[in-house]
């Protein structure tokens, strides 16, 4: 399947809950000027809430991610990127 190259370094909120090695969970991305859902991976299991980033494409729909902390955050500014 294809990858959606567009994704990769874009920032999300986790909407279910990763299950690390167990499974995955659905993340909320900033996209293309919107939001879009995926099925999210990550080595260790991310609880609903978590800010995350995309770190691959797994193919159209799927995404693997970390945890992130945006480290403009510390500034006070809007850090809301444009992927």
């Amino acid at each position: 399947m294809p990858q959606d190259e567009a994704v990769i370094g874009c920032t999300g909120k986790v909407l279910i809950g990763t299950r690390g090695a167990a499974g995955p969970g659905e993340v909320l991305v900033r996209v293309r000027g919107g939001s879009e859902t995926f099925l999210a991976w990550s080595e260790d299991p991310l609880p609903a809430g978590a800010t995350v980033l995309v770190i691959e494409s797994r193919g159209r729909r799927e995404v693997g991610v970390i945890e992130w902390a945006d480290p403009l955050d510390a500034l006070g500014g809007d850090s809301a990127g444009a992927c």
